[in-house]
């Protein structure tokens, strides 16, 4: 029997600052573990929370980012449990006057997994949140057999919590609103927001019902999944099973449940707790804030969502749709591309190279655009070569492998290191004129229609050349000349 579906997201995202939530101890990944420390983040008898500003204003970037309210006062509360990660017993965290309230995160559509693209079921679909509050994180624990290891250097980190209303209805929809949300974080440079460091989770929350009038069924959650394509994976199943459970008239439990990756299934950790449960109340150590002065101040720092930056990229360089949403999915990407532009070069070839070829060598390499070695300016004097007539397209390759490996040269240089210069006319059009002397046969083809020949004699001629002309300054000549 076929079911409705419905999800609701919760994504915890560390908010990207130099120091933890309440405390001066440095935020890190990888370094020695329980070496920022301090009393306030071990929760050390009578040691008292400091307020993190930089972690507040750009907890209400984000906000803004995606047209979320904030009330004009804000505060913190306590979240009362004991994990062994949680060295107080208790979270500092928000529950009645969160820093955002309300707002929606556009589905783009080249955020959805690349084998959905042509099936997307709403395009244009954007799903509602609930909130976004600012607490801290816990510890890291790591399970040996029969023992546990658990780094604190992670414990007091600034947390979002960034809770969607139940709007998914498909896991591929889970996955292009986490993609979609990752890049519009990393946009406003509220997080890096990298899975792999521990920098956004996510808890799915599942429910099955037959028909839409019926209620929501009770509510299955996933807990702590940390990469987007585990989510998917794990929501499939998780449909997959319920569905089967309800076939049988097995009824659902509100619980929550782990995934395991390596069995590709879900196993049930506890029947979940509802908010009572946590025995919140104000926090007594950190007075509520006044959030107007802060919303004007960080107001000026909100920078073009993801969709807007590709419709610039469209409106003003002309570039194709799929083009520039690629270009506008990375902040350093989109600011390398406006940095490689120039008036000499159409925008769109530049859109290519970068995409194609540039792309293409950092992903073999495994780096990102921020640390790519080739400087915007480089690249754009090595199109210009190009424009100008002195380089092929697959000679343009060639200095590009160059350049990568050695940035500080110019490609100019490089180009004639490599014997690719710019035959004079009068030189290149003697080159032509002796390669269709010594080929009667090829030209007498070439004229009765078979301009494939054009090939072989642009092969004669760069053959016979001292330099390496641009092949398609010689076919063009040889056109002239014959056709």
């Amino acid at each position: 029997m076929s079911y409705l579906v419905t999800i609701g997201l919760e994504v915890h995202c560390q908010v990207k600052t130099a120091t933890k939530m309440f405390c001066a101890c440095r935020t890190s990944f990888g370094d020695e573990p329980n070496t920022h420390t301090c009393p306030v983040c071990l929760g050390l008898p009578g040691a008292l929370p400091v307020l993190n500003r930089e972690a507040i204003e750009k907890t209400l970037v984000a906000g803004l980012m995606i047209d979320c309210s904030t009330p004009e006062i804000s505060k913190w509360d306590r979240k009362n449990y004991f994990y062994p990660d949680m060295p107080k017993n208790y979270q500092t965290t928000q529950m009645e006057l969160p820093l955002c309230l309300g707002g929606e995160v556009p589905l783009y559509e080249h955020c959805y997994p690349t084998d959905h693209r042509k099936q997307i079921a709403n395009p244009g679909k954007k799903v509602r949140l609930n909130r976004i509050h600012l607490e801290e994180d816990v510890a890291k624990s790591t399970h040996l057999g029969n023992s546990s290891l658990i780094d604190f250097n992670r414990a007091g980190t600034p947390l979002m919590e960034i809770v969607s209303e139940p709007d998914l209805e498909s896991a591929e929809e889970a996955f292009a609103y986490l993609r979609s949300l990752q890049m519009i974080l990393q946009q406003g440079g509220v997080s890096d927001a990298d899975m792999e460091k521990g920098q956004l989770r996510c808890d799915v929350n599942i429910s099955l019902r037959r028909h839409p009038e019926d209620p929501l069924g009770p509510k299955v959650e996933l807990k702590n999944l940390n990469s987007i394509s585990a989510v998917r994976r794990a929501i499939h199943f998780e449909i997959h099973r319920q569905g089967e459970d309800l076939d049988r008239g097995i009824h659902q439990i509100q619980s929550t449940r782990r995934w395991d990756d390596d069995r590709g299934e879900t196993q049930l950790m506890r029947t979940k707790e509802d908010a009572h449960d946590y025995r919140y109340f104000s926090c007594p150590d950190l007075l509520p804030i006044q959030t107007a002065p802060l919303l004007e101040k960080v107001r000026p720092l909100v920078p073009e969502l993801p969709h807007e930056l590709a419709g610039r990229f469209e409106q003003e360089h002309g570039v194709t749709a799929y083009d520039a949403s690629v270009l506008s999915s990375d902040r350093h990407l989109a600011s390398y591309f406006e940095a490689a532009l120039d008036p000499g070069v159409p925008a769109k070839k530049t859109a290519n190279f970068i995409i194609n070829n540039l792309l293409g060598k950092l992903n073999e390499e495994g780096v990102a655009i921020g640390g790519c070695p080739v400087p915007p300016e480089k690249l754009r004097a090595l199109l210009l070569l190009v424009e100008a007539g002195t380089l092929a397209p697959n000679q343009a390759n060639e200095v590009f492998a160059v350049l990568y490996r050695n940035p500080d040269k110019a490609p100019a240089a490089i180009a004639d290191s490599l014997g690719f210069r710019k035959a004079e006319a009068g030189e290149l059009e003697a080159l032509v004129d002796q390669a269709i002397a010594n080929n009667p046969h090829e030209v007498a083809a070439v004229r009765a229609g078979n301009e494939k020949l054009l090939n072989f004699l642009t092969g004669q001629v760069m053959k016979s050349a001292a330099t390496k002309p641009n092949p398609k300054q010689v076919t063009e000549l040889l056109r002239e000349k014959l056709l």
